[in-house]
């Protein structure tokens, strides 16, 4: 087992991404019964999985959950990138900036906005919470 994998394949870890995926209503979408059962019981009888068999498995789990989740994630940057590039297009524009109007057809830019937006209202329900 590779040393990052098999630092991901703790119970907490495994508590936090299946956390992840029900809050993101995804736990259910893209992990079978099977699989949500094989993840369930070694959250509850195995501190750091130490098979070679059942890491693998568990692994291949992880990573279906981890690219609907970052999927999800970057869709929901790009709606809210996009609403506040919208925003600052129209204040740049009306302050006479006339290349603003092609900032909200910017996906690097409009991905930054989102991510950054996303990662302070994080950071503040972390403060808050």
């Amino acid at each position: 087992m590779r040393g990052e994998v098999a630092n991901l394949l703790t119970r907490q870890n495994l508590v936090r991404i299946r956390a992840s995926a029900l809050r993101q209503k995804v736990w259910f979408k893209v992990a079978s019964r099977l699989e949500r059962g094989i993840v369930d019981l070694t959250i509850r009888c195995v501190e750091k999985i130490q098979s070679p068999v059942l890491a693998r498995i568990v692994s291949k789990i992880i990573r279906d959950l981890e690219q609907v989740l970052e999927n999800d994630f970057l869709k929901t940057a790009e709606k809210v990138g996009h609403k506040i590039a919208s925003s600052l297009c129209k204040i740049a524009l009306s302050w006479g900036n006339t290349r603003a109007s092609t900032w909200k057809h910017d996906v690097g830019f409009v991905r930054f906005l989102g991510v950054s937006t996303l990662n302070m209202q994080t950071q503040a329900d972390g403060l808050i919470g």
